[in-house]
């Protein structure tokens, strides 16, 4: 064990290349699995693609009377973003932990944090592929015009992207097994975007609205959305979304940082239950 330590420490630009290699892996190992990549890719698309058919040329009063597929399509670019940085990673972490896989990693000569960055920029690279695929699909589909604000919207989807990454870590150590990884994930993830507006535009004024500016989800959607349409007397430059995004992400490194472990909780469990049952049996040993 003692030996392994120093592999873990960055050594430059062999370190480099072993975290460019594990990218490579884990997009391999993501688009190999053709159900998984169509079902994390190819949802942004289908729902933009229904919500978009039937919204037609409709407007909402809760926009200013703007276009709805002209909300759908940065709503659905939030969306490939929160998917793949944190609904997918977070379930992806959980079955590697429960698996051993995590811990195995420790015993490896790659680096943990080459490990770490390696799923993490694999999140990235999904989220890039879902945000170019849904805003072709807006522009010469439904001629929804392209982001009016570039810069702002890559500041949003690069703080989104982190934010959205460092919540799928802390709630990976929340998790207990696996069995319960895709389903608590999955069931949190989707109330949460029905209650942030992501399905239908929210009044400011609203109850729904007020309640849901205190989640990061929100902002995410409410970010994209005024970078990426022109509004009168609205800034491109959505500063408080992007704030409220880095409190949660900070909030999340926290926590990830006090719970994480490498080993499968089960297997920590089932220690602590048979150290537990040996000290009674050592407490009831007759003398």
């Amino acid at each position: 064990m003692a030996g392994q330590t120093p592999s873990r420490r960055f050594r430059g630009a062999g370190d480099l290349k072993l975290a460019a290699r594990q990218v490579y892996y884990e997009q391999l190992n993501f688009w190999l699995n053709p159900i998984g990549a169509v079902f994390t890719v190819g949802f942004s698309v289908v729902f933009l693609i229904l919500v978009g058919s039937t919204a037609g040329h409709q407007r909402s009063s809760a926009i200013g009377g703007g276009l709805l597929i002209g909300y759908y399509v940065p709503g659905f670019i939030a969306y490939g973003v929160m998917a793949a940085c944190f609904n997918m990673l977070t379930i992806n972490l959980v079955v590697r932990r429960e698996m051993g896989l995590l811990k195995r990693v420790r015993l490896s000569p790659l680096p943990t944090w080459a490990m770490m960055a390696a799923v993490s920029v694999n999140a990235l690279i999904i989220s890039a592929v879902q945000v170019v695929l849904v805003l072709l699909i807006g522009r010469f589909g439904y001629n929804v015009p392209f982001p009016h604000n570039l810069p702002a919207l890559v500041v949003v989807l690069v703080v989104g992207a982190a934010s959205f990454t460092a919540l799928g870590l802390g709630v990976s150590t929340l998790i207990p097994n696996q069995e319960a990884g895709a389903p608590v994930t999955s069931i949190v993830f989707f109330v949460l975007l029905f209650l942030s507006g992501l399905w239908f535009p929210l009044a400011a004024s609203s109850g729904l609205a007020k309640f849901s500016s205190y989640l990061p989800v929100r902002h995410m959607i409410v970010a994209v959305y005024d970078a990426s349409i022109a509004q009168k007397g609205v800034s491109s430059w959505p500063w408080h979304d992007l704030f409220v995004m880095a409190i949660w992400g900070v909030g999340a490194v926290l926590v990830a940082a006090r719970r994480w472990s490498w080993a499968p909780h089960q297997a920590r469990r089932g220690r602590a239950r048979g150290f537990s049952s040996f000290a009674m049996m050592s407490r009831h040993r007759p003398r």
